[in-house]
């Protein structure tokens, strides 16, 4: 939390906090040190001021800090309890609140409930802080605390009054006469409404008090259905927290007529019995919500009747049964038990809470205003006293209210005679002294003689003002300030001002009397209508359920008997709870609450007179008391406590220097002297735009405000920036300066009025450094005054120096408060051209567009009803503008240093004194001047607009211009700077014409309007300096601009050259890859792919055509390197070496005769010149050298640029080399070696970095980039390895079967073909079937008669294949004809791809749907039989591009027909072959014989026709029975039986299985027919005869039955005529 633990001492010093609940909620929100010593307004200041943005907070002890934040500006989630808290594992940005309050155990921790956080917060603060959190509280509508638990739960609570003092607003009754309305929570009368629960509820009170009080209070009090609502209670359970209803006047929408006080006990009654006690006795009405209650709580609830004026029982409860509570109270006992008529017992089981609202609405409003007593929250605080509680208004604050009411004593007269004799300072002769010291600085101007008269008029006034004697009032105000105690005197400045408020407000003891008869007679009227219009309270009841009206029956019986009176024993304080005791502080009407009352008196009127007190003390000869002497250092340390100082006194005109050069003295004596770095922010508005109350809003400091006072004057308070501030505004201290009373006509004399306006807004205008220009929304018929007011101020202030950085604010979005707003940003951006800064606006802005912003800042007290709430739009718009503002501040320190507070005396000194001289040559109150400029400047922005369109529009030209020529000559260095060199000029003189354009129209303007023609001379340099500054800005942006399109259409191609060159670099890599995974069947994966692509990267960049640019020498940069490794070896000595670095070296490192030490050189004196140790020495460096060389060849193969760090390393790597060796070498072997090998690393380095240095920006951007092409190459290959997957798998599985089918399917026909022309029995199905029988004949197998009677069918296609695979075929011809159909159908199938490809233009497609239109294709046009149940199943539904996969399908298609062919040319077994054919070659000689597949359907034998399509059958040979099972035909072997046994009796069963079966076939089936002339129609034939003779009891056996009875002449049949019959049945 970034509280600050104040050093001013608070209202209370606490005892150290015990562990209870109390301590755990302090410490979780971190305000465990403020228990102690509370905070007050001041130290807050840093929390409430500074936040430019409503941020959540991250951790519960953050929670406070957001709170504070939220309500100073007024925001409806200001009670949010929800805390993010910070590294919590798995949370992340998409985590909705509910989630982290509930959802987890670990953060269910850092929830709060937001009672406990208001709570906390309230007890956190000291009285003054709380008061300020309660006014905004009561503005959001927010319920707040009246009694507050004690931080010590031992200890009795307290009772917040003080607080509830400072709230004041205003409100409309409906009775009498709706005339507008003001009071104070504490001290005004109201209905006073407490809500209570005994038991528990399955409903939320809280929540139906909201519902109740309407939609503007929809969250006046927390609920469970609020955010954090549900959760536990650790601190706030026994508080008490009112809210309060304030009605607009309007009979349709508000919920009550009057204002009433709604308060609600936290927690259950039955635990705070003390404050439920309270509440009987305080409240107008109680209402209770009753639950299911033990014997104990119907006591509790009875004891209520003795001290509550009105009891009204909800009766909440639950439907199940506990043995230890009692269900429901609504029964007959329970109301004789309550036993009193005024008791309104309510049933509410299973309502909603709507519903209930709605019932306890109509119940309360039929109770007001006159069937409930008016009480004050003052009478209930002395209430509260009796019952122990800690009331906030101690001994401190009682003595100085009656130091206050000391000090107001004959304001009862009238303020202005109260002014007149208590303050005598502020009248005539101080207005008098004014005057004549700014006639006397006049005639100083013009240089005349000073006036006598003038001399002597002023001698004597001060003469009258110096015989000055403090009047009793100001001493006891001076007195009462200068007191020790710091919280008596915060106590003294707020009581005077809510004091004075109240007594100026109408709340005044003369009133009583009359208030009181206007309050009896507004009884009376209302009573009068109720008898009229609300006669019965059922009425309003009609649109209630039935049994809402039997409760309200049972209501209106109670209501009609005798009131109960409230029980006044025990307290004398019930006395006071009535109306009629007193009406001191009784609401006062007031007609025309927002008109100003120029006898209105204010804290700042005490103020003031104190200043003049000092000032006229140093103007007069006598000295001043000690007192007066140390006003100074009290006006200071007001001024610290957030006390405004008034710089100006607007209503005499004057400014006392002395008084603010004394006070400013002191200032910066208290202020640490080097942090006295000063800006000043004003705030400037006429005085109905609420200045005060906008400054407040946005930093929380107190100005002089109300809607009556018609105080003028220029007022300051000082505002100290946080550190994090300080930095970035480059200033210590904000001078926040409020202008009150602009422009407020007075009725004695206007044109000294105006005259005042002018002075004191151009004081204020000329001393700011960031100016607020304040727009309200009441600028109607005084537009004019008040525009030319700050007109005037800003053109003075511009003629002494430079005009402060303006920003502007409208109340109202309407038409004329925008257009004021704009036309005084024109006036102010005219003005500001010399002193403008240009950095920013470059930044944003094309051009010289406007850098201030206009804030539309609508307030609270915009509202229609001012106890409406500001709601989110207003907490936007504060941050917003304080936004805008702090950014102003940063605007005024890029354009001027800030100043010290002796300059800022020294400025209003200045400026004071040229307005005093009137020194203007525009004047200070040339109204019509000023209209005319302004009017100008309105003119001259429509100029610029215009201008700065057609100069756009000419740049998007220019850019087209550029775009053609690089698509002509991309390449051509020359042609691109000279394109860009001529639009350069083009657009230089383009700026000049127009700009001349402009000065010609300015020029015009001026001789046109006669003033602006007198004032040439003033306004001509202005304005010729804006049209200067514009054409020079317009000319640098438009240059940058054409250097920015010209660059990035440069990179735009370069990235595309880049793009291809990677990709043309990226495709051979990809094919190999996707060839390799395809042969080795292994899944590359990403960092196997991101090795090959780094080397891809390095070689694209090395092949790029990087484009020339300057580039650095890194000479430099080694030797400094260098240098510092010599130092830090402490080889300083030889540091002239280094300067050899870049200069030609030799072709080859030599060692010398002084790279060895004395001795060593002695020892080996006599060994040849130490050639062994030289040569040794010289190895090592070769060595060093080639591990250099190793080193630069590894530096340079990375895709980077140049970096110190190789050059560190690099000497390292030479140091530990060295150290491994055991030589004896000095140290000039080192340096020497270090300098030979950086010169080298200069040339070889310069080079990397020359071709890094290449257009380093286009680098930067590609490798910014480089992770995406790195991802799209994994992409491209994923992608790739998939399209070669699904384009082998369609091959494999829907292509190859498909070509083979094509290819073998006319195979089968063709052998069949063959085998026909050498064979004639396979040319008629009555041939082959004599055939058939003529080879059973012969082969004489039981086995082979069997097959064929079983199916004739197969044993035809056996016999056939038997042939067929005996036909051996022309391997030559018939492998050509296949490679022949395989030419054709591959390119069947590539024509249907490319087909398909047409439609798809080579873009991202599903591959399933193009791959069925491919089938598809084939089917319709090719004739191929395709089997696309294949492509069923996710395996081919991919999303890939067309191109690409059928670029992989037609290289699979190829790869397909090269196999195939070379299959094609291998001779094969002939069965292998045959099984491979779709359509077999005995199938085919089968089918081409034409045969009719139809049988007997009594014995099975085939149908021997051989015509066409014919419909009836006849078989050649029927088959007799005994070569038949039973069951083999359609008719049973009993229906053989009889039809044989029919035609002749005398015949045996043994005797019919030699019979034919088929005489009656007519009979059992109509398409087969018998012809009686065959010979087997009647008798079997031989060919039967025979056969059944030789295998009959093979058949008996095979069938399981008794042989036949074979005749003997049967037997004697030979094979011969057995084959004979067959020729005579078949052939004749």
């Amino acid at each position: 939390m970034s509280f600050k633990i104040p050093t001013r001492p608070s209202s209370k010093k606490k005892k150290p906090l015990k562990d209870n609940g109390q301590t755990e909620i302090a410490k979780k929100l971190g305000l465990e040190a403020f228990w102690a010593l509370p905070l007050d307004p001041v130290s807050l200041m840093n929390v409430s001021t500074w936040t430019q943005e409503n941020q959540s907070s991250q951790v519960p002890k953050d929670l406070p800090t957001a709170f504070i934040q939220r309500l100073w500006i007024l925001s409806p989630d200001a009670r949010n309890p929800h805390s993010q808290p910070l590294h919590v594992p798995g949370n992340n940005d998409n985590t909705s609140a509910e989630e982290i309050l509930t959802g987890l155990e670990g953060e269910s921790r850092h929830a709060t409930n937001p009672l406990d956080l208001v709570a906390a917060a309230f007890m956190s603060s000291n009285t003054f802080l709380q008061q300020e959190m309660t006014v905004r509280m009561v503005q959001c509508q927010f319920a707040v605390p009246v009694v507050l638990p004690n931080t010590d739960p031992e200890q009795p609570g307290n009772f917040l009054l003080w607080p509830l003092r400072g709230a004041v607003s205003q409100w409309r009754s409906h009775f009498p006469d709706k005339k507008c309305q003001e009071g104070d929570l504490a001290s005004t009368y109201m209905p006073v409404v407490s809500c209570v629960r005994l038991g528990r509820c399955s409903v939320s009170k809280s929540q139906i008090l909201n519902c109740m009080l309407g939609e503007t209070c929809a969250e006046t009090f927390v609920h469970r259905g609020m955010e954090g609502g549900n959760l536990p209670r650790t601190v706030s359970n026994g508080m008490v927290e009112i809210g309060w209803y304030r009605p607009t006047g309007d009979t349709t929408k508000d919920t009550f007529p009057v204002p009433v006080i709604i308060s609600n006990l936290r927690g259950d009654a039955c635990t705070h019995e003390k404050t439920l006690s309270l509440l009987c006795q305080a409240s107008s009405a109680v209402v209770v919500f009753c639950g299911n209650l033990t014997e104990e709580e119907k006591q509790l609830l009875t004891s209520c009747k003795e001290t509550a004026c009105k009891l009204i029982l909800i009766d909440v409860s639950e439907s199940e049964n506990n043995d230890n509570r009692n269900v429901g109270i609504v029964d007959q006992n329970l109301e004789e038990y309550v036993g009193l008529p005024e008791v309104s017992v309510l049933q509410g089981r299973s309502l909603s809470e709507k519903k209930l609202a709605k019932m306890l609405h109509v119940n309360l409003k039929h109770l007001l205003p006159d069937k409930m007593k008016l009480v004050t929250l003052d009478a209930a605080a002395q209430l509260a006293v009796g019952l122990g509680y800690n009331v906030d208004e101690g001994a401190v604050c009682k003595n100085v209210m009656a130091t206050v009411e000391a000090l107001l004593k004959g304001l009862d007269e009238g303020s202005a005679q109260f002014r007149k004799k208590q303050l005598p300072l502020q009248g005539l002769w101080w207005r008098k002294l004014a005057e004549l010291e700014k006639k006397e600085s006049k005639q100083k101007k013009y240089g005349t003689e000073n006036d006598p008269h003038l001399q002597k008029e002023k001698k004597d006034v001060l003469a009258e003002l110096s015989s000055y004697k403090m009047t009793p009032g100001m001493k006891i105000f001076i007195d009462a300030l200068f007191t020790p105690d710091k919280l008596e005197r915060s106590y003294f400045l707020t009581w005077i001002k809510l004091r004075l408020q109240q007594k100026q407000t109408g709340l005044l003891i003369n009133q009583q009397a009359e208030n009181e008869k206007n309050l009896s007679e507004h009884y009376q009227e209302f009573d009068a209508l109720n008898e009229e219009q609300v006669s019965d309270p059922a009425s309003e009841y009609q649109n209630l359920e039935p049994w809402e009206n039997e409760t309200l029956s049972h209501q209106e019986k109670q209501q009609d008997g005798t009131e109960q009176q409230p029980s006044t024993s025990g307290y004398s304080a019930n006395q006071q709870m009535c109306p009629e005791s007193s009406s001191e502080h009784q609401a006062a009407s007031c007609s025309r609450p927002f008109e100003p009352d120029p006898s209105w008196l204010g804290l700042e009127h005490f103020l003031r007179e104190m200043g003049l007190i000092f000032e006229l003390k140093h103007l007069s000869s006598t000295s001043g008391s000690l007192n007066v002497m140390r006003l100074p250092s009290l006006a200071a340390d007001l001024l610290l406590h957030g006390v405004p100082l008034e710089i100006m006194d607007g209503d005499a005109s004057n400014i006392p220097l002395r008084w603010l050069g004394a006070v400013f003295a002191e200032l910066k004596r208290r202020l640490p002297q080097q942090q006295c770095r000063t800006r000043v922010l004003t705030n400037l508005g006429v005085y109905h735009a609420r200045n005060a109350e906008v400054l407040s809003a946005i930093f929380g400091v107190k100005f002089p405000e109300g809607r009556k006072r018609s105080t003028k004057g220029l007022y300051v308070t000082v505002l100290c920036l946080p550190d994090n501030r300080k930095k970035e505004m480059e200033c210590d201290f904000l001078l926040l300066m409020d202008v009150e009373g602009l422009c407020l006509v007075s009725p004695e004399n206007n044109k000294t009025t105006n005259l005042c306006d002018n002075e004191m807004a151009t004081v204020a205008t000329g001393l700011s450094d960031v100016l607020l220009q304040n727009i309200s929304s009441h600028a109607d018929s005084e537009f004019e005054t008040d525009f030319t007011v700050i007109v005037n101020a800003l053109l003075c202030t511009k003629e002494r120096g430079s005009i402060p950085v303006c920003e502007f604010m409208v109340q109202d979005e309407g038409i004329k408060s925008l257009l004021q707003a704009s036309q005084l940003r024109h006036v102010s951006e005219m003005l500001q051209t010399e002193t403008r800064d240009r950095g920013p606006e470059k930044a944003d802005n094309h051009y010289a567009q406007p850098t201030s912003f206009i804030t539309c800042f609508k307030g609270p007290w915009s509202n229609v009803c001012p106890s409406e709430p500001g709601g989110y739009q207003y907490s936007k718009a504060v941050v917003k503008l304080m936004r805008n503002l702090f950014d102003g501040v940063k605007k005024s320190a890029a354009k001027s240093k800030a100043s010290s507070l002796p300059d800022v005396l020294s400025r209003l000194s200045n400026v004071w004194d040229a307005v005093k001289a009137d020194s203007f040559s525009t004047g200070l109150q040339n109204t019509d001047l000023a209209l005319a400029f302004s009017l100008l400047c309105t003119e001259h922005s429509q100029w610029r607009d215009s201008f700065l369109k057609h100069m756009e529009n000419w740049l998007m030209g220019a850019r087209q211009k550029i775009f053609a020529s690089k698509a002509k000559a991309l390449d051509d260095d020359a042609i691109e700077k000279g394109l860009l060199s001529e639009l350069k000029d083009e657009a230089r003189e383009e700026v000049k014409t127009e700009a001349d354009k402009v000065r010609s129209r300015v020029e015009a303007f001026l001789m046109e309007d006669d003033l602006l023609k007198m004032n040439t001379e003033t306004f001509r340099p202005i304005l010729m300096n804006n049209v200067n500054d514009l054409q020079e800005r317009t000319t640098d942006e438009i240059i940058e601009r054409l250097e920015t399109i010209n660059e990035s259409h440069y990179s735009f191609t370069q990235r595309k050259k880049f793009e291809t060159l990677l990709e043309k670099e990226q495709e051979p890599k990809l094919h190999e890859l996707v060839e390799n995974s395809k042969s080795t069947e292994v899944l590359l994966e990403d960092k196997d792919l991101e090795e090959v692509f780094e080397g891809l990267w390095s070689k694209t960049l090395s092949n790029f055509d990087f484009r020339p640019s300057q580039t650095d020498d890194i000479t430099a940069r080694v030797k400094d390197i260098l240098r510092a490794n010599l130092i830090s070896r402490g080889l300083q000595k030889h540091m002239k070496k280094v300067e050899d670095i870049g200069q030609n070296p030799t072709s080859s490192f030599q060692v010398s005769y002084d790279h060895f030490g004395y001795r060593t050189r002695l020892k080996y004196m006599f060994e040849d010149n130490n050639r062994v140790q030289r040569l040794e020495a010289q190895q090592v460096a070769c060595k060093i050298i080639e591990e250099y060389n190793e080193f630069v060849a590894e530096k340079n193969s990375l895709p980077a640029d140049f970096s110190d760090s190789y050059i560190t390393e690099m000497l390292e790597n030479v140091e530990r080399a060295l150290k491994e060796q055991s030589m004896e070498i000095r140290s000039a072997f080192e340096v020497d070696l270090k300098v030979y090998i950086c010169s080298t690393a200069c040339q070889d380095f310069q080079n990397l970095h020359d071709r890094y240095a290449k257009d380093a920006e286009f680098l930067r951007s590609i490798t910014a980039n480089k992770s995406t092409y790195l991802a799209e190459f994994i992409y491209q290959f994923r992608k790739r390895d998939q399209c070669q997957n699904v384009a082998q798998a369609f091959t494999s599985m829907v292509i190859k079967p498909a070509v083979l089918d094509y290819v073998h399917r006319p195979v089968g026909m063709h052998i069949a073909q063959e085998i026909r022309a050498q064979e004639q029995k396979y040319h008629s199905p009555r041939v082959f079937h004599y055939s058939l029988l003529e080879e059973l004949i012969k082969e004489d197998r039981f086995e082979s008669f069997q097959e064929y009677l079983l199916s004739y069918k197969s044993f035809g296609l056996k016999k056939i294949q038997e042939r067929v695979v005996t036909h051996p075929p022309e391997w030559t011809n018939l492998n050509k004809w296949r490679v022949q159909r395989l030419g054709k159908i591959v390119g069947k199938v590539a024509a249907a791809v490319s087909q398909t490809s047409e439609a798809t233009n080579g873009k991202l497609t599903d591959t399933k749907p193009q791959l069925e239109r491919v089938c598809l294709t084939l089917e319709r046009e090719g004739g191929v039989d395709v089997n696309r149940a294949a492509l069923d199943g996710p395996l081919f539904s991919i999303t890939t591009e067309w191109d690409l996969f059928v670029k992989r399908l037609m290289e699979l298609l190829a790869a397909l027909r090269l196999d195939l062919a070379q299959e094609f040319s291998q001779k094969v077994d002939i069965a292998q072959l045959y099984q491979c054919l779709p359509v077999e070659p005995q199938q085919c000689i089968f089918n081409l014989m034409g045969a009719c597949d139809k049988q007997c359907p009594l014995c099975g034998a085939p149908c021997d026709v051989e015509e066409i399509r014919h419909q009836v059958h006849r078989a050649l040979l029927h088959r007799p029975r005994g070569t038949l099972p039973y069951g083999s035909s359609s008719l049973s072997s009993t229906s053989f039986a009889e039809s044989m046994t029919q035609g002749n009796p005398g015949q045996n069963k043994n005797a019919v299985d030699i019979d034919v079966p088929c005489r009656d076939l007519e009979t059992h089936s109509h398409d087969w027919i018998i012809s009686f002339k065959d010979p087997n129609s009647q008798t079997l034939c031989v060919f039967w005869r025979y056969v059944l003779a030789r295998f009959n009891e093979k058949f008996a056996r095979q069938y399981k039955k008794e042989p036949a009875e074979i005749p003997e002449e049967w037997r004697k049949i030979t094979q011969e005529e057995a084959l004979d019959s067959l020729k005579e049945t078949f052939l004749t």
